[in-house]
């Protein structure tokens, strides 16, 4: 079972300062019923004086779910980038990539921030790295419906890239990529590990087995190692 072996604490941060999602409930339903089934104990927030030392050293991974916006003040980011240095992990949700565009740290840590999206469609998505144990349970390629987001900068290069969009089977909009990273991760020098998916626009997603275990398996993989 994905990180049964790991008494993980998971802090869930779903704070917005401009767009709110509304499949931000379903979200946070979906980890905690996640935790529930792997033996985590997961708290939920939008109350950014989470992010203090005291706080966060009850935790093993901060996940930020659809965040917007400025969310954290000065002492908080650097109580947040306290925590990542001392190996703790960091999971991106969809918007995280629209969250604190101003904080230069922030922006390393989630890879790219997010430029704009077409309207919901349907796109292929492919799998490049088949081995990640967030994306080894899914299929070479499949189709889904969400709302795909194009980055001011492609992250490729400075990420390890596990999925990508095929532009070709939707219509990207006037911000096309061609090269069409979507989820990524990467294990930081001198900090922890940071996982990122622009998956879950959507409130289906986060009923969608394949979806769930792609969390779950991200948010255990971004925890440290024990």
């Amino acid at each position: 079972m994905i990180g049964a072996e790991l008494a993980l604490a998971v802090l869930v941060f779903s704070k917005t300062a401009a767009y709110r999602h509304e499949a931000i409930p379903e979200g946070i339903r979906a980890i905690e019923e996640l935790g529930k089934e792997l033996g985590w104990k997961v708290s939920a927030t939008e109350d950014a004086a989470a992010f203090s030392d005291e706080s966060l050293a009850r935790f093993d991974a901060v996940v930020f779910l659809m965040t917007t916006g400025d969310v954290l003040d000065s002492n908080q980011q650097a109580a947040f980038e306290r925590f990542l240095k001392n190996g703790k992990g960091y999971v991106g949700i969809h918007s995280a990539s629209d969250t604190e565009y101003d904080w230069p740290f922030y922006g390393s840590l989630v890879g790219a921030y997010f430029r704009s999206h077409p309207e919901i469609q349907p796109a292929t998505y492919r799998v490049e790295d088949r081995e990640h144990p967030a994306t080894r349970h899914l299929p070479p390629s499949f189709v889904r419906t969400d709302e795909h987001y194009s980055f001011r900068q492609n992250p490729r290069g400075k990420v390890q890239v596990l999925i990508s969009l095929d532009e070709e089977s939707y219509e990207p909009g006037k911000d096309a990529m061609g090269d069409h990273p979507v989820v990524w991760c990467q294990e930081r020098e001198g900090s922890g590990r940071s996982f990122y998916t622009a998956l879950g626009h959507t409130k289906e997603s986060y009923s969608d087995p394949l979806f769930r275990k792609h969390l779950a398996s991200a948010i255990a993989w971004a925890a440290p190692r024990r």
